[in-house]
């Protein structure tokens, strides 16, 4: 008699083995929860996962500010016009977007995202410098923001200009993806299209010459806003 393949061995395994019923999703959710509570050493102060986030959007090459709500549209506005940009790609109708365009100065254009994109595409490719848009919330173990894109604000915002500026609110970090999905309940209901972005668009060839900008944004700006005052921190590490 023949020696068992591979193959026989592996599916013969899977045969003998004992058939265990199905786990329900609570205590599939009591399962995930514990594994990474149980890596937690303690929860951070609001101020450590600002550091965290700045810290990890920089090393992946994304420039940081960090500022208040008042302070933000003059910084951005100035930051813009220094490194040239004259067409910004924004939502002029959200709060965030009407606060930039009407700090930008004469030299550089806000513009809405307001056609189709057959209608504009090769103006949108050629002439748009820069878009903004304002992330859901972000990851600070990582460096990433969340972005939930929009009709105001689509995928192309942040995907097609060489430099994507992108607004996140102290208010809205997580520590880790897990706590950013059970604090958002992303269990209850997800978005048709959550974009994640951890730095400027990069890529390697085979020789592993990394590149910036082959399959996205080149450069990254990131304002993360500090939109929690004293005694909300106070109580939020209190309560913990």
């Amino acid at each position: 008699m023949s020696t068992p393949g591979a193959r026989e061995r592996m599916l013969g395994r899977l045969r003998a083995a004992a058939i265990t019923p199905a786990s329900s999703t609570a205590e599939l959710d009591r399962r995930i929860d514990g594994h990474f509570e149980a890596r937690r050493h303690r929860a951070p102060s609001a101020d450590e996962l600002v550091d965290a986030m700045r810290m990890a959007l920089e090393a992946s090459h994304a420039e940081v500010w960090c500022t208040d709500a008042q302070a933000w549209p003059a910084l951005l506005a100035a930051a813009l016009a220094e490194a040239g940009v004259r067409r910004l790609l924004l939502d002029p109708a959200s709060h965030a977007g009407a606060a930039l365009a009407a700090a930008l100065p004469p030299q550089v254009e806000a513009i809405g995202y307001d056609r189709p994109i057959e209608a504009w595409k090769a103006e949108l490719f050629d002439t748009v410098d820069a878009g903004f848009t304002v992330a859901r919330s972000g990851i600070a173990a990582t460096g990433t923001l969340i972005v939930a894109p929009d009709a105001g604000s689509p995928r192309t915002v942040s995907l097609v200009p060489p430099l994507h500026v992108a607004l996140v609110r102290a208010s809205t970090l997580h520590q880790d993806l897990h706590m950013a999905a059970r604090a958002e309940r992303w269990r209850d209901g997800m978005p048709t299209n959550l974009v994640m972005i951890s730095g400027p668009s990069k890529t390697s060839d085979i020789q592993q010459t990394l590149a910036y900008g082959a399959h996205g944004p080149r450069r990254l700006w990131v304002v993360i806003v500090q939109d929690i005052d004293k005694q909300d921190i106070d109580n939020k590490e209190a309560a913990q």
